[in-house]
């Protein structure tokens, strides 16, 4: 623990803490595919499917993968997604669980998932973002695993755009090829540096989560990713300041801000995160091209990590330096 970590357990306890990393990728690995939460279309399942082949990889579809429940907003019963996600977790031959796509329903199925089978089973890469946050919460804090923090496998993004695939390929492949992350986009709203282990998500599941037993106490000492979509930005304040008033962000390091997708005008955002972030006094920067965009970036969970946030210059001057994220350790070992 370095000492700027350690006067932040002097203050609001222990901070968030390094978690195991599962191994990285190699052709010829099987990768499991579920979907814990919203139905998935077969078409863009099978061409998902297609491109980890073309990886080189084995890919198992979860028998409830292309069931749809009742409700008609749900993937198949929370039993179903529950033993799924099990079963491949469990399944010793399977390296990575990736999730087909998100919507709703993880919350739904946590609950029904044996955690002590779960941790007696081979450490693996979890990856998925959206509604899948709150299981990168959940096995963060009863596994102790670090996960990934990207597309999925039949999500528009993934399917349609290189960069993004490119991005989740090398992550989960090659990551020390990608643990430098400084999109052109990025900007600085409060300047800074900060180290610190990253954490994070979608900001409406990071709220929703708290008072439940897969919470975290705090994101004290962390690098906290939020991005969100379709909340207008008075949403976005309820959960913001939700999150605030139960202390969550007590000793936090620093915030990276992704995309607010269909959240209402970006100024509007902007101005919302700047009022309420900015008085924490850490850094924060904005547009950092991660979440619900049309390319979308790879990012590591659980991993230490360096943001060097310079001063903010004008707005497409090339001769302000950009926010930079630095991983001290490859998303995956």
């Amino acid at each position: 623990m370095t000492e700027r970590l350690r006067r932040v357990a002097d203050v609001v306890g222990v901070p968030v803490p390094a978690l195991i990393r599962s191994r990285r990728l190699s052709p010829g690995d099987r990768i499991s595919v579920v979907a814990p939460s919203g139905p998935v279309p077969a078409d863009r399942l099978a061409a998902g499917v297609e491109v980890l082949r073309g990886w080189g990889l084995e890919p198992e579809v979860a028998p409830h993968v292309l069931d749809i429940h009742r409700s008609g907003y749900l993937a198949g019963s929370d039993q179903a997604r529950a033993d799924d996600f099990q079963d491949a977790w469990c399944d010793p031959t399977t390296t990575a669980v990736l999730c087909a796509r998100g919507g709703y329903g993880v919350q739904r199925m946590v609950d029904l998932l044996d955690w002590d089978e779960m941790r007696a089973a081979p450490p693996k890469a979890l990856i998925g973002y959206s509604d899948i946050t709150a299981l990168h919460e959940a096995v963060a804090t009863r596994l102790g695993l670090a996960t990934v923090h990207g597309p999925m496998a039949a999500a528009a993004t993934f399917l349609d755009d290189a960069p993004t695939r490119d991005g989740l390929r090398r992550t989960l492949f090659e990551p020390e090829t990608v643990q430098v992350l400084a999109p052109a986009g990025a900007r600085t709203l409060v300047p800074g540096r900060a180290e610190g282990v990253t954490l994070g998500g979608c900001l409406s599941l990071l709220a929703a989560d708290l008072g439940t037993p897969y919470a975290r106490p705090s994101a004290a000492g962390g690098i906290l990713l939020l991005e969100d979509v379709g909340e207008e930005p008075y949403r976005l304040d309820r959960y913001l300041t939700q999150l605030l008033r139960a202390g969550w962000f007590d000793g936090v390091g620093a915030v990276v801000l992704g995309s607010w997708a269909d959240c209402g005008p970006y100024d509007a955002v902007r101005d919302l995160l700047v009022d309420l972030l900015g008085p924490l006094g850490v850094p924060v920067v904005e547009e950092f091209g991660f979440g619900h965009c049309a390319s979308t970036l790879t990012m590591p969970l659980g991993v230490p990590a360096v943001l060097d946030a310079p001063p903010p210059g004008a707005p497409g001057d090339p001769a302000v330096a950009r926010p930079v994220l630095t991983m001290e350790v490859p998303a995956l070992a």
